[in-house]
């Protein structure tokens, strides 16, 4: 099958992936050699009456909720769009910093409408990849040929509207979802022209099989992320201590002599692990990398001596510490340290009952899979009847609330009355923490603010009416 790169972006509701919803979905299409193939695609979808948005998101994009309303298209209607005409075989996604935002968000709304939420970046021939460590490893490793931002603090900065500004990119609405894909596609056409190895080389090993050839390799690599040094590129070199729960591997940031942790009992590395970078005490040197998530990785081979100097790394100094981690049992004591790191995180999540978020609780069976699937093709008036079918109790929660959200009008008397108390629930639960109170706080806040211009303020009463208009009339607590 052939292959194609589908460039995307989301605007949406706020930051949290599990909580926040998408309003605005925006794509185009290119062949591999970035030519666009196609027209581009650009949805607003609406957002059902037990949402509120964060103001400070609607205050950055644009799109109020009355917008969203009177011009998109429910959920149900855009992932029956999305799975026939967007994700077709042989499609790799393709964001930026989408594989820990945008992909998420993706993953929660196939879940709330019965589709799979993963199949969609993997099954026949699709794939994924993330923009953004491709250009933080371009700028650590080869950075000839383009303009490199920094922000007011002269720290490095790579944010999409500030690398397509200094190189004279086409971005004349930064954050609509359609015009920071076209700036995206110029930016990859831009790296491909001035790096095209890296380009290639990055795009070849996305696949989580690759990915975990070069780490597994026993030698030590490049890594780039978000999570090391913006004084150094957010780049070093590491090699794997251990493995992670199959799906990844523990790395150790070879800048770093691993003599210094051996003595660390399990307990301390499982407090030098959690430690902030802000507070007092050595950090653990050690970070997780899932082969799914399309990191950044390359050969030692590519540390040239320019990169050396601009990383700041002297290669002789981390071969030595990969001897020295060899030598090192560092993996037993590791192991116990993430049990009781992860065993802390566990202990300190409060329980959740909202259904709308338990995707990661399991995967569902091969009948409920199947019940699914005919739900999503089933009228309104039929979907009650699958109630009593489905096993997982997740399912059974989001049936009702697949309805009320997609098919509101088909709602009997007693539906609408179960879901005024639903929104009650949710969006009054709590009295002066609940969704609601937070909500107009935020939009107190907003409205104090000094010299806010007049759009700004369209946007503010536009939210104030609709956080209004939603209010549940019963709000006894």
């Amino acid at each position: 099958m052939a292959q194609t790169l589908y460039f995307y972006d989301l605007e949406t509701t706020g930051t949290d992936t599990r909580n926040d919803r998408v309003m605005q979905f925006a794509g185009q299409r290119t062949d591999m050699q970035l030519n666009n193939a196609g027209q581009p695609d650009n949805f607003l979808i609406k957002l059902s009456d037990d949402i509120v948005p964060n103001p400070t998101a609607v205050m950055i994009t644009g799109i109020t909720p009355q917008k969203s309303i009177n011009e998109g298209i429910t959920e149900s209607e855009f992932l029956k769009i999305f799975s026939s005409e967007i994700s077709v075989p042989g499609t790799i996604f393709v964001g930026f910093n989408s594989v820990r935002f945008d992909d998420e968000l993706m993953r929660f709304m196939l879940y709330r409408n019965f589709y799979d939420a993963y199949e969609w970046h993997w099954q026949e021939g699709r794939s994924r990849w993330d923009m953004l460590d491709v250009v933080r490893m371009m700028r650590a490793l080869r950075p000839e040929g383009i303009n490199w931002p920094f922000d007011k603090d002269s720290k490095p900065t790579n944010r999409l509207e500030l690398l397509t500004g200094l190189n004279a990119i086409e971005h004349g609405n930064a954050h609509d979802a359609l015009s920071d894909v076209f700036a995206l596609i110029d930016l990859a056409r831009l790296i491909r022209k001035k790096q095209p190895k890296l380009f290639d080389f990055m795009l070849n090993i996305r696949d989580k099989k690759d990915v975990s050839k070069l780490v597994n390799s026993g030698q030590p690599f490049v890594y780039t992320s978000g999570k090391y040094s913006n004084d150094w590129q957010k780049t070093t070199v590491v090699a794997v201590v251990a493995d992670y729960a199959n799906r990844g591997s523990l790395v150790f940031d070879l800048r770093n002599d691993p003599t210094e942790f051996a003595s660390m009992s399990p307990i301390e590395m499982a407090k030098a692990w959690t430690r902030r970078h802000n507070e007092e005490g050595i950090k653990l040197p050690i970070k997780k990398l899932l082969f799914n998530h399309c990191p950044a990785i390359a050969p030692l081979a590519v540390m040239d001596l320019n990169s050396q100097k601009r990383l700041g790394i002297k290669l002789e100094t981390v071969l030595k510490n990969f001897k020295k981690l060899q030598e090192t049992d560092l993996r037993t004591p590791l192991l116990e340290a993430l049990d009781i790191v992860e065993k802390s995180k566990l202990a300190k999540t409060e329980p959740n009952e909202d259904v709308d978020t338990k995707l990661y609780d399991g995967f569902l069976d091969n009948n409920d899979k199947n019940i699914s699937q005919i739900i999503r093709q089933s009228k309104p008036e039929e979907l009650n009847g699958f109630l009593t079918k489905i096993k997982d109790q997740r399912l059974q929660g989001l049936l009702p609330l697949y309805k009320a959200r997609n098919f509101h009008s088909s709602l009997d008397s007693q539906e609408l009355k179960e879901w005024e108390e639903y929104r009650r629930r949710r969006l009054m639960g709590g009295k002066q923490s609940s969704r609601l109170a937070i909500f107009f706080k935020n939009l107190a806040l907003i409205a104090n603010e000094p010299n806010l211009t007049p759009e700004k303020q369209y946007l503010l009463e536009e939210l104030q009416l609709y956080g209004q208009s939603i209010m549940p009339n019963d709000t006894d607590d």
